[in-house]
């Protein structure tokens, strides 16, 4: 007898298939399978995960689509971000230490401070952007 009947000849409101191991679900005169997608992890992105993304789509298709199909997507730009990030923490404090730009300079001339600081910024960024984010 077939499974998707049981002893008096009525169908199931469900069953395994014994081919595939996808259970099936009645809905109506039909039987559906029951497919669930796993859950991912949530990422909720910054500038550089963004950036990273755009440029897989953009740039990198083949990358992108396998990276998607394996579910390692959101993985994979959670650890460039975290990395782009720390990266341009540590690139920005090095530049600073370099240039002499400390608080006495913020007490004395705080445009010139702010204006240097995005100087170190916007370079440890364009770093960041070609060893990171657009390889």
């Amino acid at each position: 007898m077939d499974e998707r009947y049981d002893e008096k000849g009525n169908l199931k409101e469900s069953f395994i298939d014994k081919r595939t191991g996808i259970e099936y679900n009645l809905v109506g005169d039909y039987y559906l399978p029951n497919l669930v997608l796993e859950a991912e992890e949530k990422v909720i992105l910054n500038k550089y995960g963004l950036l990273r993304l755009n440029y897989l789509k953009e740039h990198k298709k083949a990358d992108y689509i396998i990276m998607f199909m394996n579910k390692t997507l959101n993985k994979h730009l959670k650890e460039v971000q975290e990395t782009a990030k720390t990266r341009v923490d540590i690139l920005i404090k090095k530049f600073a230490k370099q240039d002499n730009i400390d608080e006495e300079l913020k007490a004395k001339n705080q445009l010139e401070w702010v204006q240097m600081m995005n100087n170190c910024k916007n370079r440890a960024e364009e770093i960041v952007f070609s060893e990171i984010i657009y390889i």
